[in-house]
């Protein structure tokens, strides 16, 4: 027999389903915001792949556990795989278990952030301070000392190694 309850719950979970597999059409960074590498749509959709497009430019999230950086801890950078602006170390990277790159401090004057309120949540959101991009978020459940975990789309960045000594 249906329930209200049973009712109320299955319309919940239908509006939730409906509204994640809406894309975010939001512009990336503050609305209104300028930045420094400006681009038209046209013109990110031609030098970024379709996920790092989605990422990048309409605030998306890649799959948990799908990209090759989130395990990579060679010595070097993550740069803005959309204007190239460095901004992580490797030295600030860890392990969150969470499936997505994640760092506990990015590098000075790399980042900016704003209020996300999508998905009836409330997160800060973080983009590169150059072009706008979406990166991901951070969170107050990352190790010390800044407490803080920076959790990146890993097609939002691309690895730099540090050079070898010759």
């Amino acid at each position: 027999m249906t329930t209200r309850r049973t009712f109320t719950l299955a319309g919940l979970a239908s509006l939730l389903g409906a509204a994640a597999a809406i894309p975010l059409a939001r512009s990336a960074g503050k609305p209104g915001a300028t930045f420094e590498v400006t681009k038209t749509d046209a013109e990110w959709r031609k030098i970024l792949s379709p996920q790092a497009y989605h990422v990048l430019r309409q605030h998306g999230t890649e799959y948990a556990f799908s990209s090759p950086l989130d395990k990579v801890y060679a010595p070097g950078r993550y740069d803005c795989a959309g204007c190239a602006l460095p901004l992580f170390s490797s030295a600030t990277k860890f392990d969150s278990g969470t499936g997505w790159p994640s760092f506990w401090k990015p590098l000075d004057n790399a980042i900016g952030t704003t209020e996300d309120t999508s998905f009836f949540m409330k997160r800060v959101e973080v983009h590169c301070r150059r072009c706008g991009g979406h990166l991901g978020h951070v969170f107050d459940d990352g190790p010390p000392p800044t407490r803080l975990r920076y959790c990146m789309n890993g097609v939002s960045l691309a690895f730099v190694p540090e050079p070898k000594p010759s």
